[in-house]
């Protein structure tokens, strides 16, 4: 059965395997997974991967946010499937080829999410990189029609603010999984924030969100431990 921390995926947004290891000892069992990004795998590698396994049950998340032709992503995701992660992320961009590609490599042994607009993106931003007026002016519209295309190339489910879980749920159904980063409890305040759409651990659940993405509250807290636990029990509540 799935309980109030297995909802809160930790990003180990830290620049050293040493930092890493004190954050997956500190949080195994106050968090459900732990989300390895860019940072971290590049420098690392699978010994990160195999670092958190071997400190406890928490599941990873592996946000690669893979972009580039249908090939290889192919290729990536074929190594990736190997590393024996819970999920991974892949940009609803452009192709739908490479999102079917995405899907082909993985080989069923990683869930593929679709990144449909990043939560620090404004509509500001949407505009100045081209796209038409009316998904610049409606980020809602825009990751509708990236869900859709996640969703028909056969991807797990899809990354997305919390403003836009209730629609997807709602289209396309409890079973299509929903990851929402961009949260910030209901306690509390995070200094230097460049997330632009951002909403509460209880609101996000509230709208369908399966996982949450929650870090600087968490990491940055006097006592990190005490926070995630914090955040467990305002999830509690609308469980």
């Amino acid at each position: 059965m799935k309980t109030a921390k297995d909802y809160i995926i930790f990003p180990l947004d830290v620049s050293s395997l040493k930092e890493a290891k004190q954050f997956v000892k500190l949080l195994s069992g106050h968090v459900g997974m732990f989300k390895v990004g860019l940072e971290l795998f590049i420098k690392f590698g699978p010994e990160v991967i195999n670092m958190i396994n071997s400190l406890g049950s928490a599941r990873i998340f592996l946000d690669m946010k893979l972009h580039d032709i249908p090939e290889t992503v192919f290729r990536a995701m074929g190594s990736i499937a190997n590393l024996g992660i819970a999920f991974t992320t892949v940009h609803c961009g452009e192709s739908k080829e490479m999102l079917k590609a995405a899907v082909a490599g993985s080989k069923g042994q990683v869930g593929v999410l679709g990144v449909t607009v990043l939560t620090s993106v404004s509509d500001k931003d949407l505009l100045a990189a081209g796209l038409r007026p009316e998904f610049a002016s409606d980020v809602s519209m825009l990751v509708m029609q990236r869900a859709a295309a996640a969703r028909d190339a056969g991807c797990s489910g899809v990354v997305c603010s919390g403003f836009e879980v209730g629609m997807i749920k709602k289209k396309f159904g409890r079973e299509f999984t929903v990851v929402t980063p961009g949260i910030r409890p209901s306690a509390g305040s995070v200094k230097k924030d460049d997330q632009k759409r951002i909403t509460t651990p209880a609101r996000a659940i509230q709208n369908g969100s399966d996982y949450l993405v929650i870090g600087r509250p968490i990491r940055d807290a006097g006592n990190p431990q005490e926070a995630a636990i914090r955040i467990a029990k305002e999830i509690e509540t609308v469980l």
